[in-house]
């Protein structure tokens, strides 16, 4: 952590030797001033975000609509590819489709066997009234009443029968209707997965044109690298598409001296960057906070930054938000990135993605605070102490509550007031009782 003062109003300074005649002791009066702690990080410039369009598949670029540094707009063509073998699976996914389509899947088997049954129980009822309708008309009492009993019990044997009839039928009907639904299923999943290959291929020849996913500039090929610190601008801005570095088969990037990027007729495989799109309107910059600090940065805080490349300017800054996990740190601890908005300072250069840059964070500020210089105030055993001049102009050593620390000043804000007198220099020369001016 980098620490810094704003300082409003200057503590008197006071040069005097002791009793002790050493001259390297001086004092200073306790008075009033801004104190501005400050936290620097190292940090990079970003742009609000970045694309990269690829060939959705293998064929050749036949159409570059755009140059490096044009400016697009959102839903704009940018380029197309043209890919035959694209273009087939298209139309091989559209004829399974049809047969799909016209595949009655196995439905609609009936049984009439149900239906019979019913016809044969209705003339089976019809003829029992007949014959009771018959035995009527018999005289004898006793063969009426035989031949009664023997309609009885021939109506009761085909009830029987009928019902066992009827069981059965309703059975096989349930197994025939188990077999209709599974060919149903059957040919609904077929008809979906044509569907479904159907669709990727098409989709696949769609993306064939690419549009502008954002507005931005145009940039040929992919995200290109940071020299300075090895991180491509997609890791930087967060928000890149994940397009791959341009493919040695689409392009002249393994010949040195010749550009990488692809030309109109250029082969390019599946996953091979045609350009980089990137949004400039808003800067913003990624700083990396330590982790013995980050508990001191919040979001809203103001902030200066420094760029590598202009070092005669400072741009305003301020948190938006802070990441909840860590990163590793180029001294191998913990950091955190601090991500800030970034405002371009009228007649100053404007500032690239991927700049180095220095952001200096306010974290803390104390307005007209009893401040003393930062070395007036020593520690001893766990302490921190300040040597006061008594009413007896006699130094005595005074415990002191620190509160914002700045590099040149800090706030005291329990064990001085203004107008006391502390020794600024030389503190580690003094002793108790010691003559001070």
């Amino acid at each position: 952590m980098v620490l810094a003062g704003a300082v409003t109003v200057l503590v008197a300074l006071s040069a005097a030797s002791c009793g002790g005649g050493d001259e390297g002791i001086t004092t200073a009066e306790v008075s009033r001033a801004d104190v501005v702690e400050i936290v620097d990080a190292p940090a990079s410039v970003v742009a609000r975000a970045a694309a990269t369009l690829t060939s959705p598949a293998e064929g050749t670029l036949a159409r570059l609509a755009v140059s490096a540094g044009d400016q697009v707009g959102k839903g704009q063509i940018v380029a197309v590819v043209d890919s035959p073998s694209a273009q087939l699976r298209l139309r091989d996914a559209k004829k399974a489709l049809d047969l799909a389509k016209r595949s009655s899947g196995g439905g609609g088997v009936r049984l009439n066997i149900g239906s019979t049954a019913r016809h044969l129980d209705e003339a089976a009822a019809k003829a029992f009234d007949q014959a009771r309708a018959a035995v009527a008309y018999i005289a004898d009492p006793a063969l009426k009443k035989a031949l009664l009993a023997q309609v009885d019990a021939a109506e009761q044997q085909y009830a029987a029968a009928s019902k066992a009839v009827t069981s059965a039928v309703r059975g096989v009907e349930r197994g025939l209707q188990s077999v209709s639904s599974a060919m149903s299923a059957l040919g609904a999943a077929q008809r979906l997965q044509a569907q479904q290959a159907y669709d990727l291929a098409k989709a696949t020849v769609d993306a064939l044109t690419l549009r502008a996913p954002i507005a931005g500039v145009v940039q040929l090929g992919g995200a290109s690298s940071s020299p300075a610190g090895g991180v491509d601008l997609s890791s930087l801005l967060g928000a890149a598409t994940g397009g791959q570095s341009p493919s040695t088969s689409g392009g002249t990037g393994s010949i040195p001296g010749v550009s990488p990027n692809i030309p109109e007729g250029g082969l390019v495989s599946a996953g091979t960057a045609i350009l980089t799109i990137v949004d400039v309107s808003e800067l913003g910059l990624v700083a990396e906070v330590d982790e013995t600090d980050i508990l001191l940065v919040k979001p809203g805080l103001d902030a200066d930054v420094e760029l590598d490349a202009a070092t005669d300017v400072r741009y305003p800054a301020r948190v938006a938000s802070i990441d909840v996990l860590p990163t590793a740190n180029a001294r191998g601890g913990v950091a955190y990135h601090v991500r800030l908005t970034l405002t371009p300072t009228a007649g100053a250069p404007t500032p690239r993605p991927g700049m180095n840059a220095v952001a200096h964070l306010r974290v803390r500020q104390a307005t007209s605070a009893v401040a003393v210089p930062a070395a007036a105030v020593f520690t001893a055993e766990g302490q921190s102490l300040t040597w006061v001049r008594g009413p007896d102009g006699k130094a005595e050593r005074r415990p002191v509550t620190i509160g914002v620390s700045g590099e040149d000043l800090v706030q005291i804000t329990n064990g001085l007031q203004p107008g006391d007198r502390v020794v600024v220099r030389g503190t580690d020369k003094v002793k108790t009782g010691d003559e001070l001016p």
